[in-house]
């Protein structure tokens, strides 16, 4: 399938929550959160369809697009403003859009399963699709629980996709789910997040090598043929121990959890802007795209950047 990526966007709230305003009132360090996490500081505000608006519009117009340029909409979150109506709707009239628009929710592994679902989309006869992953987590979380109120933060990131004949961006997909592992990860209606966090860990290396190494096959390349890697920021050992086992060093990385925290389904695009702006991202180099959620959900891609 032809599909170009031609336009990125990101919104993150103005608050600054640091380690150290943290320990002020849970039973933790900057230290311990640091060695244990990677994680210094999060973004907390706005909500998933404020910063999901504030995203689409920044990617439309990196892409050189309007409003009425866009078929489809498919937003990803774990956080919905509301159990119904679903978040895509409210953001595509704020927005201006005037097409379909819906939900996905793959928890962390979002946003890749909002673009596979663009692939499908664009291959159906739609001319250009806006991906959002965009979370209000923080509104989620019990304050007084060290072990959940260190790791989440809110933001959003957004991708323009293009249908294109003659080419494609994305090589391969390998996405999963194994809903055995559901009560991993959960968070109840009208609760709070809660997580098993060394079986999280298990089995988040062991997925995202195993779906890496089929993305990697079925692309036709190997791991040393990577120029970036835009893992899913939730924990800086999982993405060394990952890395490790694929056989790719940690400055091929981009991490961004040392500011943001772990933003779920924004993750990823909030990374791959980043390393956009730092000029990381070259024309015909290969980068694998991973990551995994609750649920359990895993997907990884390689695309090769046009």
């Amino acid at each position: 399938m032809g599909v170009r990526f031609r336009g990125w966007g990101i919104a993150l709230p103005d608050r600054i929550v640091t380690n150290d305003e943290l320990s002020k009132t849970l039973d933790t360090s900057d230290e311990w959160i640091t060695e244990r996490t990677g994680i210094r500081e999060r973004r907390i505000g706005g909500s998933a369809m404020s910063l999901g608006v504030v995203a689409g519009h920044q990617a439309l117009e990196d892409a050189g697009f309007a409003a009425a340029d866009i078929d489809f909409l498919v937003v990803a979150t774990t956080t919905p403003d509301r159990l119904c109506p679903a978040t895509a709707p409210m953001i595509a009239h704020e927005m201006g859009l005037d097409c379909p628009a819906m939900d996905v929710n793959a928890a962390c592994s979002g946003f890749m399963f909002a673009v596979r679902t663009a692939q499908g989309l664009l291959e159906t006869g739609n001319r250009r699709i806006l991906v959002i992953g965009s979370e209000h987590l923080s509104r989620w979380v019990d304050w007084s629980d060290r072990n959940m109120a260190v790791l989440l933060g809110d933001g959003a990131g957004a991708a323009v996709l293009e249908y294109d004949p003659d080419g494609t961006d994305v090589l391969s997909f390998c996405l999963g789910a194994d809903g055995s592992a559901a009560d991993l990860l959960t968070c109840e209606h009208g609760g709070y997040f809660d997580m098993n966090g060394k079986e999280i860990f298990r089995r988040a290396v062991r997925v995202v090598v195993d779906s890496a190494e089929q993305a990697l096959k079925g692309a036709g390349i190997t791991a040393d043929e990577l120029s970036l890697v835009v893992p899913h920021q939730a924990n800086i050992r999982i993405i060394q121990a990952a890395l490790q086992r694929l056989g790719v060093g940690m400055d091929r990385a981009v991490i961004t959890l040392d500011r943001y925290g772990n933003t779920s389904s924004s993750s990823i695009p909030l990374a791959y802007y980043d390393a956009r702006e730092n000029g990381r991202v070259r024309p015909g180099e290969y980068a694998l795209l991973t990551g995994f959620g609750a649920g359990m959900t895993w997907a990884s891609a390689i695309v090769r950047w046009s």
